[in-house]
């Protein structure tokens, strides 16, 4: 599902204000941060995720992590990202 530029900025609005639930480290994009990853979308369906120093590309952690999570990326901006992905049941967050 391919975000319109109405709904990024809707959602960086929202994102704004949100605390880091994950945080990759140095060894990158493991099965252990795809899973926690993926159960604080389900959680939280907008969240923020810090990318360490000597990780790789913000830009390449981020596509990682949206494919494997089946997320999109709203946002990176540095080292900081923003991953977005609707839940099934009972969507908390409602799109323009």
């Amino acid at each position: 599902m391919a975000l319109t530029n109405k709904q990024l900025k809707h959602l960086k609005a929202l994102g704004h204000h949100l605390n880091a639930v994950v945080q990759v480290g140095n060894k990158g994009v493991t099965e252990a941060v795809l899973a926690k990853t993926s159960e604080e979308l389900d959680n939280h369906e907008l969240i923020k995720l810090k990318v360490g120093q000597g990780t790789g590309s913000s830009k390449e952690v981020a596509a990682a992590l949206a494919e494997g999570c089946t997320a999109e990326v709203v946002q990176v901006l540095g080292r900081t990202l923003l991953l977005y992905r609707r839940r099934a049941e009972d969507p908390e967050i409602v799109l323009p």
